[in-house]
């Protein structure tokens, strides 16, 4: 008997004829660990939240989901509470008391457990997790990582036998997705859960799995070990759309084709290298942007100084930064660092209390609200729900044209323009809620593009989209860029930062400590660089892009 079945499952959402999960077929062994990957709307999370049963989406559903041999449906409720626990992407929708502590015991007291068994659970979960140093402190004062941390010790607590985790990593840096993929694995390896988790980040998680399931417009098109399905998948012409995702050992190796055997990891990718090629010296030398030099900031922020509480610590501590229209500028660093309250200030939602903020030569205060966001500044934060006001797509759409002044047929017109530019408009009657975290990014930006600004702030805009989603962002931006636009990017994603940034800030301890072209400033950097670049160090030391390293194979070979 399989310890997960699910047998022909069909699934659509309310208002839909398409079909988000089609006929989908799967058997897990129990102890296994199962990457679910894709496109962004091929169906994962969907999936995913069929075998939670207390998520199970509202829709029209058929074909069963079978637990060690009981359908979901049909299990006993603390069964279905206890032993089978999901972790969601975004870690504040998962959090429900005030303090670390009573977090970490709110799902055993749900269950009915005596207080000293909860006490010895609790002290359990923190100790293994390492939460013992904040054990006491409130949930509001956690980095994401750490809140993230604790919404998998509160479930690992309840000791599930299935843990289901949907884009865990997607809000935290890149030390911290780490160290959270090496418990996860850990789990795995040494306490015998079976995991099931869905990510676009596939670098780390790629070879921790034992198999993978790839899916494509709510099918599965593959199920089988990291092996097989990276040999399935270098075929860029079978699956181009997957291929983009692949970690950059197999994208690399695919368009050189060197050797008999395709390397999954950064390790394995280098001893690939070191084999076939000869080290190329410096060759990428960036031209100095001197338009954007010679032209005054867009925005300029000068010794911003911020805290939330006049008792508070400092969050941004002598903050200064200069954005220039036609520019990416990217903005990296550990959670927690003051990143996300930084756009809050530049953007006129926080107030500092010293220091100045200067939006097109012109003091911020001194703009009135509707002047300021009218045409001018449009910010999207990293919860893209926050946007949302409507029952559908369309509708929320409308209400964001209806502040350009136009008729009907213009407004329509428009909204079509750049619904289909993001490759939306099939969502128009659906409800926001319903969509998957990239859907949502994609149309939380539509309407921030239907304001028609001259200032873009982003805050971790690439959260929850897969390669080819994000490449067709990373084109829009350009776009907008060759409109006279300027773009100030929050991202953990290093990736798109090395492809897209023209300009790229390292934040620390409420500062800006470092700041350079993407070349530059990712090359040399052991955490805070590409997979590629680790991957070619010491071979090709300033690529930072899979396209570098291809390029330098070339000229090598």
């Amino acid at each position: 008997m399989a310890f997960l079945q699910i047998k022909n499952l069909s699934f659509s959402y309310p208002k839909t004829e398409a079909r988000a999960l089609q006929s989908v077929n799967l058997e897990i062994k129990e102890g296994e660990l199962i990457l679910v990957c894709g496109v962004s709307g091929c169906g994962k999370s969907t999936l995913l939240r069929h075998i939670k049963r207390e998520i199970t989406p509202h829709g029209r559903k058929r074909g069963t989901v079978l637990y060690r041999g009981l359908e979901i449906e049909k299990l006993d409720r603390k069964i279905a509470a206890s032993e089978i626990g999901f972790v969601m992407q975004d870690p504040e929708t998962q959090l429900v008391t005030d303090t670390v502590w009573h977090e970490l015991a709110f799902g055993l007291e749900n269950l009915g457990l005596s207080t000293s068994e909860i006490r010895r659970k609790v002290a359990e979960m923190a100790s293994f997790f390492g939460i013992d140093g904040w054990f006491r402190k409130s949930v509001d004062e956690l980095s994401g990582g750490q809140k993230q941390l604790l919404n998998l010790a509160s479930v690992m607590a309840m000791q599930p036998k299935l843990l289901i985790l949907d884009e865990p990593t997607a809000q935290l840096d890149p030390i911290a997705a780490q160290d959270f993929l090496a418990t996860i694995a850990k789990i795995n390896r040494d306490l015998a859960v079976t995991v099931i988790l869905t990510e676009h980040r596939l670098e780390e998680v790629f070879l921790m799995a034992d198999r993978i399931v790839v899916m494509e417009k709510g099918k599965i098109v593959c199920f089988d070990t990291p092996e097989q399905t990276a040999k399935l998948l270098a075929d860029r012409k079978a699956q181009q759309t997957i291929f983009k995702g692949l970690p950059s050992a197999i994208r690399i190796y695919s368009e050189i084709r060197l050797g008999n055997d395709c390397p999954l990891s950064v390790r394995d990718g280098r001893k690939w290298l070191d084999e076939f090629m000869t080290p190329v010296g410096r060759v990428f030398n960036d031209p100095v942007n001197d338009q954007a030099q010679k032209q005054k900031p867009v925005i300029k922020a000068e010794e911003i100084w911020f805290k939330y509480a006049k008792d508070g610590n400092d969050i941004l501590r002598g903050f200064s930064l200069k954005a220039y229209s036609g520019e990416i500028l990217c903005v990296l660093g550990g959670n927690g660092t003051g990143k996300t309250t930084m756009l809050g200030v530049i953007s006129g939602l926080l107030k500092q209390y010293r220091g100045k903020v200067e939006i097109s030569g012109k003091r911020i205060e001194t703009f009135q609200a509707k002047e300021l966001y009218r045409n001018n500044i449009a910010l999207l934060p990293q919860n893209p729900r926050a946007l949302f006001v409507c029952d559908t797509v369309l509708g929320d759409l409308k209400e964001a044209a209806t502040i350009l002044r136009l008729d009907n047929d213009s407004i329509r017109t428009e909204i079509d323009r750049i619904a289909k530019e993001l490759r939306i408009t099939q969502f128009f009657e659906r409800h926001p809620y319903d969509l998957s975290c990239g859907e949502q990014q994609k149309v939380a930006l539509a309407k921030l593009l239907l304001l028609e600004p001259i200032i873009v702030l982003l805050d971790e805009p690439t959260k929850g989209l897969d390669a080819e989603s994000k490449e067709e962002l990373g084109i829009i931006l350009k776009r907008l860029c060759s409109k006279e636009v300027a773009m100030v990017i929050v991202t953990h994603d290093i990736e798109f930062a090395a492809e897209y940034a023209d300009q790229c800030a390292m934040m620390f301890d409420g500062d800006i400590v470092s700041e350079g072209k993407p070349n530059e400033f990712f090359a040399g950097n052991n955490f805070y660089t590409t997979a590629a670049n680790r991957m070619a160090r010491g071979i090709f030391p300033d690529a930072v892009t899979c396209e570098d390293v291809i390029e330098l194979c070339k000229i090598s070979v």
